[in-house]
């Protein structure tokens, strides 16, 4: 039978940005264009997402509902880095993987003996340990489902909150 992994890393520019700038955590900010070149927010830290911010949103009206956000302008470089570690990781679990954007990719774990839910919170865990990255993970018998899986994972959650380990 076949089993997919889907990978979804939470928050990801925003959990980059942490990485970089640490006094970061726990404050509400985004990551962006600026508001006065219409300028739309591409990722938003959870104590944003609990102020009503959310990603697409137009930054002008992101800073009406959050006065106080901090704007962050892209990095690009320390995303794509970020994201070729964590797929490293992905592939060291198996070669049929398909990165479909910086921060999701689909695996293929059919070939792997493992319980799948022990490959995926082993991967989850890992990627958190080693690269204090947050993530989801959705495993099922193809990649639309793998994907919904993730989803729902996210939402039963606490509204506003990182996804748990």
């Amino acid at each position: 039978m076949r089993t997919i992994l889907h990978l979804d890393l939470d928050a990801f520019f925003c959990s980059v940005e942490e990485l970089h700038d640490p006094s970061l955590r726990g404050k509400a900010f985004a990551v962006g264009g600026r508001p006065e070149e219409r300028g739309v927010v591409a990722s938003c830290s959870y104590a944003a997402r609990r102020l009503g911010v959310r990603s697409a949103m137009p930054m002008s009206r992101a800073l009406r509902l959050c006065p106080g956000l901090l704007v962050i302008s892209h990095h690009r470089g320390n995303y794509s880095e970020m994201s070729e570690k964590v797929m490293e990781r992905l592939r060291d679990l198996s070669s049929l993987v398909e990165q479909i954007s910086i921060d999701e990719a689909f695996v293929d774990i059919s070939e792997l003996r493992e319980q799948p839910e022990s490959i995926a919170r082993r991967l989850q865990k890992r990627v958190n340990a080693e690269l204090d990255l947050p993530c989801s993970i959705g495993v099922a018998a193809n990649k639309l489902v793998a994907k919904i899986a993730t989803e729902v994972g996210k939402k039963r959650g606490r509204k506003g909150e990182p996804p748990m380990p």
